[in-house]
């Protein structure tokens, strides 16, 4: 039993690592979007061709290679504490630069087919299982409801915090972060012709097109990329931080050690993984098969072996309230089924969310 559950707890580390190894590729497109920002290469060209270019294979060694390197100086420096002050400081300001955004797009041509596309609802599709099946994906990753990272940072929480009130507010600003990028990004999209499907890369494509003709467009891109790249960085730490702990503990391994291991592993792989296509194969294979595996373990971990009354002194430790009995019992019978079915969906549709 033992071993077994030793086995079963490197499922989701090896999700923090299988997802630090493609988010430090995509940083180094980041990265080379904002050098692009600051010299005028990215607003002076068409983004899509430099997106092409830096997302071609072997397209952004340079750039991916000093992500890890900062990220490695960081994690042995213990500078993380001055970063996430930083950041303090960009992300309020980051939705600021967004609600600016949002109000120039609105008044492009063509644009009032991205609010129709973002807010005319289809009624139709609420009686397709797939809407529900999709929404469900997307609310848990967007979430990070995900098993190591959550642990790591609920290390470092102080004994005052309230965590049931942590987490409404991380759903909240998370929600009002993804309305706030639609409505800077979707009616952008339409009034320049850009492929609704193209996900992600739409960051890359859509945005540098809106900063093209707008006025103080290269402060705004430079600002912007900055904003993206630290919030990737403090991502990053936390994968980090997730499997170094992990490794110093179970090893015995210097932390000098763990360090150069985890970031020679993220770069040695992710360097065969620069292809937009390669590293979007790499992460459906770690969200849709090994994140929410060691999810449904977590879930199970402590709902059912640690059991409801252990975990309520935890989450009760900052709270004035105690919590309702209803919340265990929604947790323990609705939420880990939930994960359950994530993880067999996710099969089954090759990916939700």
């Amino acid at each position: 039993k033992k071993m077994v559950g030793s086995v079963l707890s490197w499922i989701p580390l090896l999700g923090s690592l299988g997802i630090a190894i493609g988010y430090a590729v995509i940083l180094g497109w980041v990265l080379r979007s904002l050098a692009g920002s600051v010299t005028g290469t990215l607003l002076g060209s068409d983004p899509e061709t430099f997106f092409h270019q830096a997302t071609g294979s072997f397209g952004s060694v340079g750039w991916h290679a000093a992500i890890v390197l900062l990220v490695s100086v960081v994690m042995l420096l213990g500078v993380a504490r001055g970063i996430e002050k930083v950041s303090k400081v960009l992300m309020p300001l980051f939705f600021v630069l967004f609600l600016a955004l949002a109000a120039w797009v609105a008044f492009l041509p063509g644009a009032a087919e991205g609010y129709r596309f973002l807010f005319v609802p289809k009624w139709e599709a609420l009686l397709n299982v797939d809407t529900w099946v999709m929404a469900m994906g997307q609310a848990f990753f967007s979430l990070s409801i995900t098993g190591s990272g959550m642990i790591v940072y609920g290390a470092y929480l102080g004994k005052d915090a309230d965590i049931p009130q942590a987490s409404l507010r991380t759903a909240f600003f998370d929600t009002l972060a993804a309305l706030l990028s639609g409505l800077a990004i979707m009616p952008a999209v339409f009034a320049f012709g850009v492929d609704v499907t193209r996900g992600p890369s739409l960051m890359f494509i859509a945005l540098p097109t809106v900063f093209q003709r707008m006025p103080l467009g290269r402060v705004f891109a430079v600002f912007f990329f900055v904003s993206v790249a630290f919030a990737g960085i403090t991502s990053l730490i936390n994968m980090f931080e997730a499997v170094i702990e992990s490794w110093q503990n179970r090893f015995k391994l210097d932390r000098r050690i763990a360090v150069a291991l985890c970031g020679g592993l993220t770069f040695g792989v992710g360097v065969f993984l620069e292809a937009e296509p390669v590293v979007g194969s790499w992460l459906d294979f770690v969200t849709i098969v090994i994140v929410p595996i060691g999810a449904v373990l977590g879930a199970i971990s402590i709902y059912y072996v640690l059991g409801w009354p252990r975990i309520r002194q935890e989450l009760e430790t900052g709270r004035d309230k105690p919590l309702p009995e209803l919340f265990g019992r929604v947790a323990k019978y609705v939420y880990v089924p939930l994960t359950v079915l994530v993880l067999l969906l996710g099969f089954v549709y090759g990916g939700i969310g």
